[in-house]
């Protein structure tokens, strides 16, 4: 057994590919995610990089990548709902819910710890702190930081100043069980890629599997994400909740206010082809996330380190966070494996991937340029 202690704070996807992996290579590992309800029924559908294929065949979960929803085709529509152009581009969305539960099962109960918020991560030349808010405080030899966009951890490498910044749109979502959708909107947009353009905005669609990993016909779900500007002083009015309270970065299922929604489906009715206008109009409670973009200066700072959106924002044009995280949690492992001495494991690690974290940041930057 490696005696290295490790302290994951974040346990979304990139986090438990990281412990997941470390436990399994021996290391002393736990995962402290703040949810107290679990992670599982947030994800819709993700493309499948390299990074995430190789990830399932060092779990042994090849067939997780077989359990996804498949688009034969893309279709691009026009005001009037017609189909003006499409591309034989068949493209699998896999499961997010799936992939996240087939590592979640990889890592013992005792080794994920939920609920238990981190408000601070401090460290000396023997060991680093994760502070609780209970008061808490708990040592490893390495802390990973693998907490998200709205990273804590982030601070305590890039320095407190260390923000994502807010690219001026943001992108509205739905999950609509298949069974929900409208007749004509449901004919129309299934089994495609289906995308709608216009000035400084566009939305896009596509089946995505049940919550619990379904791809039957009848159990799937459809998913539309609409992207639209804000200005900054509107984006504060739109991430307010319906307790009053102004978030950050986004708005979960059943916490955006009813005007809030109620505007956003007006604007739908005015721009939207009808079969997009339907789809939106089905969700009952859309859910909303800001865009922004990040690119940490280090990754690692003494025995602390970044992963993950915690290290590199990149806007979901890119389709490529979960291949990200994949990649820096495998880096790492490697790393660690490879070095005994945690300075030179940890330089290597970054090393490695902070050039890639830089590039799909960028990558994300030109893709996103008709919007921001």
């Amino acid at each position: 057994m490696n005696a290295k202690r490790i302290i994951v704070v974040g346990g979304s996807i990139g986090g438990l590919f990281a412990a997941t992996l470390l436990h399994r290579a021996g290391f002393d590992v736990t995962v402290h995610e703040r949810s107290i309800h679990g992670l599982e029924g947030r994800g819709a559908g993700l493309v499948a990089q390299h990074e995430v294929f190789a990830i399932l065949r060092e779990a042994g979960f090849e067939h997780v990548a077989r359990i996804g929803v498949t688009a034969p085709e893309r279709i691009y529509l026009d005001r009037a709902g017609e189909i003006i152009e499409r591309q034989h581009m068949p493209q699998t969305q896999l499961s997010w819910d799936v992939l996240f539960r087939s590592f979640r099962e990889l890592l013992p109960d005792e080794r994920y710890v939920g609920g238990r918020a981190v408000v601070a991560v401090t460290q000396d030349a023997e060991a680093a702190g994760v502070h609780f808010a209970d008061g808490g405080v708990e040592w490893a030899d390495l802390v990973i930081g693998a907490d998200g966009i709205g990273s804590l951890v982030r601070g305590a490498v890039a320095g407190p100043h260390s923000c994502p910044d807010y690219v001026g749109y943001a992108t509205w979502r739905g999950l609509v069980p298949e069974a929900d959708m409208p007749r004509a909107a449901a004919d129309q947009l299934f089994e495609r890629f289906a995308f709608y353009q216009m000035p400084g905005s566009h939305i896009l669609g596509y089946l995505v599997a049940g919550a619990d990993g379904a791809t039957t016909v009848g159990r799937r779900r459809y998913n539309w994400v609409w992207y639209r500007r804000y200005t900054s002083d509107e984006l504060g009015e739109v991430l307010t909740d319906i307790d009053g309270r102004r978030r950050p970065y986004s708005l979960a299922p059943g916490r955006v206010r009813p005007e809030v929604v109620e505007a956003m489906r007006a604007a739908a009715g005015d721009v939207l082809p009808a079969s997009f206008r339907e789809a939106v109009r089905a969700e009952p409670r859309p859910f909303l996330h800001a865009i922004f973009d990040y690119a940490t200066p280090r990754m690692v700072a003494g025995r602390i380190a970044l992963l993950g959106d915690a290290a590199f924002v990149a806007r979901p044009h890119t389709a490529m966070g979960v291949a990200k995280a994949a990649g820096d949690a495998m880096a790492l492992r490697d790393a660690l494996i490879a070095q005994d001495d945690l300075t030179t494991a940890l330089a290597a690690y970054e090393g490695e991937r902070a050039s890639v974290g830089r590039s799909i940041v960028a990558y994300g930057q030109r893709l996103g340029r008709s919007l921001g």
